[in-house]
């Protein structure tokens, strides 16, 4: 008996172990949770670096291209649908924090100007860490990196927005630490035609300096402590997901050893910059922001 129920886990299981993913990598948990929603009837395009790792284990058709490719493949795969008729599969173009904000952030831009029909989801890991933890446009200001060994001394791009500008259908943002919300996220993104964007912050104990064992409840801290918050925005109204009192920046900030050379300044003004982006979202939550 228990050597079936194991036999049908692992056949409706879109993803399989033993990935080639560091431990506590959180590639591979939010590609467990995401294929849960999204099923098998679905198209992954994705960039080659740390994402791939855990692609190469989801049981659904998947490629895994270079940084420089984003979205464009996928945009070539959505003609492939629309001229074969196929509107019952879901077409994914997943991309890291480097190809998304830095490498191939222009292709995602035309592609959600053209609006094409696509979910682009962010696994951002706020750093190349594939190549050796290089920062890229979505490291965060102090941070540790092999080229900003001091820490970064600028802020990281606002990509949910800067997309949500683009005045595509639906933007959200995710955390594998509240894994409902990011299905119900997943689930308004599959029922809404056009280019949709979800960024979905992914923990990584090689680059942020933690114990592997608490991959997910250092993700937590980011949510609960408004570094990193989540909400969505649909057809341009805010709409803020975890409205709950924030925790001090610090126990993000302590949490990891990327962050260990911080003077009491510098999470000073992390903590300002937090307060600021929380007053201002729960400040325009339920509006319409985008015109």
């Amino acid at each position: 008996m228990i050597n079936e129920i194991f036999d049908q886990h692992y056949k409706d299981a879109k993803i399989q172990g033993g990935s080639t993913c560091c431990p506590g990598c959180g590639g591979p948990l939010f590609w467990k949770i995401a294929l849960q929603v999204l099923g098998a009837n679905t198209i992954v395009y994705g960039d080659g670096p740390c994402a791939m790792c855990a692609l190469r284990n989801i049981k659904v058709p998947h490629y895994g291209i270079h940084f420089s490719f984003v979205a464009d493949g996928a945009t070539g795969i959505n003609a492939a649908l629309r001229a074969k008729g196929r509107e019952d599969v879901t077409l994914i173009s997943s991309a890291g924090d480097g190809a998304t904000a830095d490498i191939s952030f222009g292709k995602i831009s035309a592609a959600a100007e053209r609006n094409e029909n696509m979910i682009q989801i962010c696994v951002d890991n706020e750093a190349y860490m594939n190549t050796g933890i290089q920062k890229s446009g979505l490291t965060p200001y102090g941070a540790w990196t092999t080229t900003t060994p001091s820490g970064k001394t600028d802020n990281k791009k606002d990509i949910p927005m800067i997309i949500a500008a683009h005045k595509v259908p639906y933007v959200a943002t995710a955390s594998v630490a509240y894994p409902i919300d990011l299905k119900r996220k997943l689930e308004k993104a599959m029922s809404i035609k056009g280019f949709k964007f979800i960024h979905t912050i992914i923990p990584c104990p090689t680059g942020w300096r933690f114990d592997p064992a608490k991959a997910v409840e250092v993700t937590k801290l980011g949510v609960d402590s408004w570094v990193t918050p989540l909400y969505e925005v649909e057809e341009g109204v805010l709409k803020v997901s975890r409205k709950a009192e924030a925790k001090p920046v610090n126990e993000y900030l302590t949490a990891q050893g990327r962050f260990r050379r911080l003077s009491e300044e510098q999470i000073a003004y992390i903590q300002s910059e937090v307060d600021d982006k929380r007053d201002d979202l729960m400040a325009q939550d339920g509006k319409k922001i985008i015109h």
